[in-house]
């Protein structure tokens, strides 16, 4: 039975160029749908305008239907209890100061029984795994709680669609499938209809029934995923965000009666049906790769920022959120630091560009400590930074006012901002404000660049520009330490990668050896090359060997 149908709509902002065009397609109930395009396509105002509340402000035609009435004609009730909405930022949707409270918000404007309420919030603290925390202050809790409790508080609401607008964009590796694999269980254990816009597609895809796929604001797809992903155009945009299984298939086997792999476990099939099983490809390069790395870092240890014993925490009260931290960045290097929300990899990022300041220990930025920069001498060609939530940046009423105002030469940029100029840049999507504020901080010409979440929010290609710049700004000797929930980012930039745990940094190597080491924080590359290739942690990387491995067999032949 249908479920939602969207037909013919088109939708532009006030004074700006169409966002969506004529778009239409069904749900049906019990569909997994995932909503696909690059940053700007119009995905997350396609979602807000399927849910009444959240509908923007702009010129709209074409309908929405819910159940074959339109969302405009539902019931305040039904509007707001049949389709659920999961935000971006957890931060956005929370309103009460305590995890029940948060609860049974939605049932209260429901005006349903205080027993019932009572009843319901019990029974869904108990399915989501919740009791523990229960009595919490939302305060309390980290990133990926908080989004849980976001989806619990939607789903006692007991909603037929749930719409989700990347949630898992600032949760870790491990949070992130945990809350996939929840979406999951709902679907299929109450056959709740999802429409899920996300760009981390790898655990996505291979569980979804449906693909939509937008360009521009028009829909070039609806449709089972591996006819979707199959028909791509293997140097689009969009191919580049695939899974790793789908990314390699179209180098290496698209030509074959094979279907694309998409998950992990297809993946590694499709590997031994192509012949790599017991095909072992030279591995000099990685060992290479390794030594190239570690002399390098040698023939350049000059340290650009270091944490010597730092301790911190936010008040006497709480335990320190940075514990005994030691660790150093050497100039021109790129140094990535994973780990689990809460674990103080922010806050790490915060004593570095001086608005925190530790209890104990010292932080010296180009051999000179940190309390010893006067009158803003520290942001002065120095250090600069770009925070997570890119929003704090932003003073002025449209992107040419903030670019102007912060000196920005965009005829230097490798990206183009010009169509966005007259927008408000609260009015921007969360990929397009990420490479504004990028502009902004990139004029500023640090020696350090601070980044926290740089890649959030964006599709392959932005991913591919900004990798671009750090690589380019690496050979004039800027140093990079990144905060990264992209492990596979990670992977394609880092000098060195670490992993982040209880205030500390616990285990730090190259890219090649920290990922090939991991079970958890590596790359969908690393689990599907795995005793095939090893220390391929990249979707290149596999390719490169499937095709070395193939010279071989081929030169053993003859």
């Amino acid at each position: 039975m249908e479920i939602l149908t969207v037909e013919n709509l088109t939708f532009s902002y006030p004074g700006g160029a169409k966002t969506l065009d004529n778009v239409s397609f069904m749900l049906e109930e019990g569909d997994f749908a995932v909503l696909c395009g690059a940053t700007g396509s119009g995905k997350s105002t396609l979602l807000r305008l399927c849910k009444r509340q959240l509908s923007p402000l702009g010129d709209k035609t074409g309908r929405i239907l819910y159940k074959k009435t339109s969302i405009d004609q539902l019931t305040d009730i039904d509007a707001a209890q049949k389709i659920g909405f999961v935000m971006q930022k957890p931060e956005q949707q929370i309103v009460c100061d305590k995890v029940w409270h948060e609860l049974a918000f939605g049932l209260e404007n429901l005006n349903m029984p205080q027993n019932d309420i009572a009843s319901r919030v019990a029974e869904m603290a108990s399915y989501f795994g919740i009791e523990s925390w229960y009595e919490k202050n939302v305060t309390e809790l980290s990133g990926g709680q908080k989004q849980l409790l976001n989806l619990a508080s939607v789903m006692v609401m007991d909603p037929d669609i749930l719409i989700l607008d990347e949630p898992t964009s600032q949760l870790d590796p491990i949070a992130a499938m945990d809350f996939i694999h929840t979406l999951r269980r709902l679907n299929r254990d109450f056959n709740l209809t999802i429409l899920i816009v996300e760009h981390r597609l790898e655990d996505l895809i291979p569980i979804c029934d449906k693909m939509i796929l937008l360009d521009g604001g028009r829909l070039i797809g609806c449709d089972n995923p591996v006819k979707i992903v199959s028909r791509l155009d293997r140097t689009s945009i969009m191919a580049g965000a695939m899974p790793v299984a789908a990314r390699v298939w179209y180098e290496i086997g698209s030509s074959g009666d094979i279907d694309c792999p998409l998950s992990v476990k297809e993946g590694r099939r499709w590997l031994e049906k192509k012949g790599f099983k017991n095909i072992k490809a030279p591995q000099e390069h990685f060992k290479n790769q390794k030594n190239i790395n570690v002399q390098h870092t040698e023939q350049r240890f000059e340290p650009a920022l270091a944490f010597h014993h730092v301790y911190f925490k936010y008040s006497r009260e709480l335990p320190d959120a940075v514990n005994d931290l030691n660790f150093t960045v050497n100039k021109g290097e790129v140094f990535c630091i994973l780990g689990g929300n809460g674990s103080g990899k922010t806050t790490t990022l915060g004593l570095a560009a001086g608005i925190y300041k530790p209890y104990s220990g010292y932080i010296s930025v180009l051999d000179k400590k940190l309390k010893e920069y006067k009158n803003q001498s520290l942001y002065n060609n120095c250090i600069s930074m770009l925070p997570q939530d890119v929003q704090t940046v932003f003073i002025r009423d449209t992107v040419r006012e903030e670019l102007k105002d912060a000196g920005v030469d965009e005829k230097m940029l490798p990206f183009d901002l010009s169509h966005l100029y007259d927008m408000h840049p609260y009015d921007l999507s969360g990929g397009q404000q990420q490479m504004v504020a990028l502009a902004k901080v990139l004029a500023t010409n640090p020696k350090i660049l601070l980044m926290d979440e740089p890649t959030k929010g964006l599709d392959a290609e932005k991913k591919f520009i900004i990798l671009n710049i750090i690589k380019k700004l690496k050979k004039t000797g800027t140093t990079f330490i990144i905060v990264t929930h992209d492990v596979e980012f990670a992977a394609l930039c880092a000098d060195r990668v670490a992993l982040f745990f209880r205030g500390k940094i616990v285990s730090t190597a190259t890219p090649e050896r920290f990922f090939a080491e991991n079970k958890f924080y590596t790359t969908a590359a690393r689990r599907m090359s795995k005793g095939f290739f090893e220390e391929a942690v990249t979707a290149d990387r596999i390719i490169e060997m499937c095709r070395k491995a193939s010279e071989q067999a081929i030169g053993r032949r003859e």
